[in-house]
């Protein structure tokens, strides 16, 4: 069961109380022992774009400092923070001056230093621990969807490539400390704090309910805008609208548009087909607000009716859809969630065993964990038979794919509740009836050309 904070909690927009970022840290003491952990900040961004945090950072300190370094000590139950921050440096990034002026109440860190003052604090350390802990995975950034996939990638694409085998920086940065402090054993904690940020307290599930309704507001002005003759490059750019307007940072993910004969490509975002009569859209998309994600999908005809095949399958979907939603309850499982639509489909007299059903017949819907990262940690769910339990928060998502030019996704961020679950997302249009009803309705782009 999560063990939230004791105070009652008012979300702010922004991000939690620094008791809960002080809980976080006291959490991972208790498993490093004594030991201590390292774990690096982003640094300053090479391009001219917006200074984002890594997640595992932000989690334990809510800082956003470029190139700070926290240190977790085990044994004293101490924090200490090092950083360079200037107050000019600080108006030009809008980072709060608290962070200059008296930072100790600012992140209630008990200790503060500069970045010089952090290699030889951590090496008093060194001399009389036995282990370091640093995660060893590349550090979650804005849009990576996970630290698991962003090594796999690194891997393929850098360290495996004969024409380049570079490290990525947490790499070399497990690599100095090894080199530094031959006589401390360098571990690796990414699964430590990867089971810690498996439960979402209060704090955390009003951040990603307001990313899910922020999701919704840009789904609904998409329906809307869509029809023959649209642009998907115009959808696109609709929906990042909508989620700045609402307070969004930045995208969760690249948003995803399938129509036309790109369905079999469960990711496709090129945005370069000008929607015609006839076609169906999945539009697959949500924002990052406050460093924590939303992932939504939608499915739809351009023209705004359904066809009788459109209609007969997304119905099929849509009822999966709300059996899984009344299954998901703390204790169960998603293997017994996905029976429940295996016991659906046969009533109806369907096979559970048809590849297109044959997931949400094993997993219940379940399709991936949502938080900080849109697939976050990937340790998140062992195997089907795990107990859920109140704050997990994942995808509900019924993907069925069917032919070139045709598939249906509807996908929900869920959260499982002490009694049941919440549907973060909810507000969407899921029925036949809602969906066309919505499509009568004049778009956002047609009202900006004049129609």
């Amino acid at each position: 069961m999560p063990h939230y904070p004791s105070e009652a909690y008012t979300p702010a927009g922004e991000q939690a109380p620094l008791s809960e970022y002080a809980g976080r840290r006291e959490r991972l003491m208790d498993l490093i022992g004594d030991g201590v952990a390292v774990i690096a900040g982003a640094t300053e961004p090479m391009a001219s774009v917006q200074f984002w945090q890594n997640n595992d950072f932000f989690y334990f300190t809510g800082v956003e400092v470029p190139g700070a370094f926290l240190v977790i000590d085990g044994v004293t139950r101490e924090s200490a923070l090092f950083y360079h921050l200037s107050e000019d440096e600080a108006k030009d990034r809008g980072i709060p001056l608290g962070l200059v002026h008296d930072p100790a109440a600012a992140t209630g860190m008990e200790q503060i230093g500069t970045v010089e003052e952090f290699e030889p604090y951590l090496s008093r350390l060194a001399a009389r621990t036995p282990r370091l802990f640093t995660p060893h995975f590349p550090q979650e950034l804005s849009r990576v969807t996970s630290a698991t996939e962003e090594h796999a990638a690194w891997k393929r694409t850098v360290t495996d490539n004969p024409w380049d085998g570079r490290q990525n920086r947490q790499q070399r940065f497990v690599q100095r400390l090894q080199e530094k402090y031959p006589q401390a054993e360098v571990l690796d904690c990414s699964r430590m704090i990867w089971d810690l940020r498996k439960i979402k307290s209060k704090a955390e599930v009003a951040l990603i309910r307001k990313a899910a309704q922020i999701a919704v507001d840009a789904h609904l002005a998409v329906i809307r805008s869509t029809q023959p003759g649209v642009q998907e490059q115009e959808l696109a750019a609709l929906f990042e609208f909508i989620c700045g307007k609402g307070g969004a940072q930045a995208q969760a993910y690249v948003t995803i548009i399938m129509s036309g004969t790109n369905h079999p490509y469960g990711h496709y975002h090129r945005h370069d087909r000008t929607l015609e009569s006839g076609d169906f859209v999945i539009l697959d998309a949500g924002p990052d607000y406050s460093y924590y994600d939303a992932d939504v999908s939608t499915s739809f005809p351009v023209n705004g009716v359904f066809t009788d095949h459109q209609r007969e399958l997304y119905e099929i979907a849509e009822e999966i859809h709300q059996v899984c939603l009344a299954g998901y309850q703390p204790g169960r499982t998603l293997r017994e969630v996905g029976a429940d639509v295996a016991a659906f489909l046969t009533a109806k007299g369907l096979d559970p065993a048809d590849k297109r059903f044959r997931y949400a017949a094993s997993w219940g819907g379940y399709n991936h964990p949502i938080g900080m990262a849109t697939h976050d940690v990937m340790r998140s769910i062992t195997g089907p038979d795990e107990p859920l339990e109140p704050g997990f928060v994942f995808a509900c998502d019924i993907n069925i794919p069917l032919d070139e030019d045709f598939g249906i996704r509807i996908e929900d961020t869920v959260v499982i509740t002490e009694d049941g679950c919440e549907v973060l997302s909810a507000g969407l249009p899921r029925t036949i009836a809602e969906i066309e009803s919505l499509m009568k309705e004049k778009g956002l782009l047609q009202r900006m050309d004049g129609k």
